[in-house]
């Protein structure tokens, strides 16, 4: 049992700053969600921030048509309860193979698991209504409205991938297209739903916000990860198929004391020049 627990320690040991980090986060950004329903809710109140809805929803209708708005509903769908965890396993599963390590399904699926924890949150204790079905693009839907959870999920997601997509090249120019191409992405994800009218304004620009401090979030756990690391570890970064080993502390000292005692034993054998050599 002792040396499971062994074994057990010095694999998860570099890891422990990325879970306390990532567990820490994740309360934060739901923290920040709460809050920021309650400072929402009194600005809405006002008619301050909500002034943006109802012109954006307006601006929106006037640029529908039949064939538009079957080709935003089929990309709106993406970022949905079914195509989001599709896309997410398919970029999770591929860049686990190449980079021959768990830190995508560590990072993207813990990112994954405190946004849609946020938006199941904020949507109960807000209750905001979408916009009416008159001025929304069927299929409708009925979940409250605030904060967008296609828009929040999308941002998070696509958001960790593009940061682990980058760590895979050094290429400056492909960085750039892959960073252009994610937030594209992003931004396309949530002006879908205000031009279908599932959501107001107000509620994607909420999920955006709250998306890329979860983004921040993720990538500060993952690079205090690779801190620790360095200072305990000497070589790569831990593999699935080679996991961080500590140096064993007995082995250690036995080697420590084999080296003093043949220190020892050459200076012996030095004193003795001249005399019978030693046996063996």
């Amino acid at each position: 049992m002792k040396s499971l627990n062994d074994r057990f320690g010095r694999w998860l040991g570099p890891y422990a700053a990325l879970w306390i980090t990532l567990i820490l986060g994740g309360f934060l950004v739901i923290s920040l969600a709460l809050l920021g329903a309650e400072v929402y809710q009194s600005v809405v109140a006002k008619d301050g921030v909500a002034g943006l809805d109802q012109p954006a929803l307006e601006m929106a209708k006037q640029y529908r048509n039949p064939g538009l708005d079957a080709a935003v509903t089929a990309f709106t769908n993406i970022g949905g309860g079914i195509g989001m965890p599709i896309l997410a396993s398919i970029l999770v599963a591929w860049l686990t193979y190449v980079s021959r390590s768990w830190r995508p399904l560590i990072l993207v699926g813990g990112a994954a698991a405190v946004s849609i924890t946020a938006t199941t949150v904020s949507k109960t204790l807000m209750g905001r209504v979408r916009p009416e079905h008159i001025d929304a693009v069927p299929p409708f839907e009925f979940s409250p409205s605030f904060p967008s959870g296609h828009t929040l999920n999308t941002t998070v997601v696509i958001g960790v991938v593009v940061y682990l997509m980058c760590l895979q090249t050094y290429r400056n120019l492909v960085r750039v297209a892959v960073i252009t191409v994610g937030l594209l992405f992003i931004i396309a994800m949530g002006l879908s739903r205000v031009f279908l009218g599932h959501h107001w304004l107000t509620d994607v620009m909420a999920a955006w916000l709250l998306g890329f401090a979860w983004v921040g979030m993720v990538i500060l756990a993952h690079r205090l990860f690779h801190v620790i690391r360095r200072r305990e570890h000497a070589g790569p970064a831990p593999t699935f198929e080679h996991p961080a080993r500590m140096p064993d502390k007995e082995s250690s000292d036995l080697g420590g004391s084999q080296a003093e005692k043949g220190s020892g034993g050459t200076a012996a054998g030095g004193g003795s020049r001249g005399g019978r050599p030693p046996s063996g």
